[in-house]
């Protein structure tokens, strides 16, 4: 196996398990590590939180995916920058089902918000996407650092390790797309600035 193969197999590998339908899964056990007062909720709230996570932000969006796939008009590579438009909409429908449902547990709003500020996230990609192709890898994992850096300076309070974590991610995750030549380097560059500008700032109106 050459240089460029394994490259290419890193790559590939990278973007599934940074795939920005997990990026809010991983973004809150992260969060449960990160030391920050919030965190401090029972190992029973922790896996609920978890679990609607992960049902809302990913199991539901392929389910719906791959429903989209039945039809022949419908690419689920989603090549072409419209392809993502649909997608992007049934995600953010069902982020905010999973923000009604933490809204009702016995925990601190911020974790709420994380899924509101990933839900304008999404419909910013979606806009950008109707007439242009913009890496959606890219603006989740910004989105992420961005929310923890905001966090960092708001409570004084610096998980170094979770923060140089998510840089060298943000790296492997740009680097990716562009081996797999999924997108240039500009598209790469804006889905990243896209989902930090938008997640820092909302963090910082809080």
């Amino acid at each position: 196996m050459n240089t460029n193969k394994i490259s290419f197999l890193i790559a590939r590998i990278a973007s599934i398990i940074f795939h920005p339908l997990l990026i809010p899964t991983w973004g809150f056990l992260m969060l449960f590590n990160s030391g920050l007062y919030f965190t401090l909720i029972s190992d029973a709230n922790k896996k609920m939180v978890l679990g609607i996570v992960l049902l809302s932000t990913c199991i539901f969006p392929i389910l719906s995916i791959g429903l989209l796939g039945l039809s022949s008009r419908f690419d689920t590579h989603m090549e072409k920058n419209t392809d993502r438009v649909l997608p992007l909409i049934f995600s953010s429908i069902f982020y905010y089902a999973g923000y009604l449902l933490l809204r009702h547990m016995p925990i601190f709003p911020i974790y709420g918000f994380f899924l509101i500020a990933a839900i304008l996230i999404q419909i910013a990609l979606m806009l950008v996407s109707l007439s242009w192709k913009i890496s959606t890898h890219s603006a989740a994992i910004g989105g992420l650092l961005g929310g923890f850096l905001a966090l960092s300076f708001l409570f004084h309070v610096y998980p170094f390790l979770i923060l140089i974590s998510l840089v060298l991610i943000s790296g492997l995750v740009g680097t990716s797309r562009l081996i797999l030549e999924k997108h240039t380097n500009i598209q790469v560059y804006s889905g990243f600035f896209l989902g930090f500008g938008i997640m820092n700032l909302l963090f910082f109106f809080i």
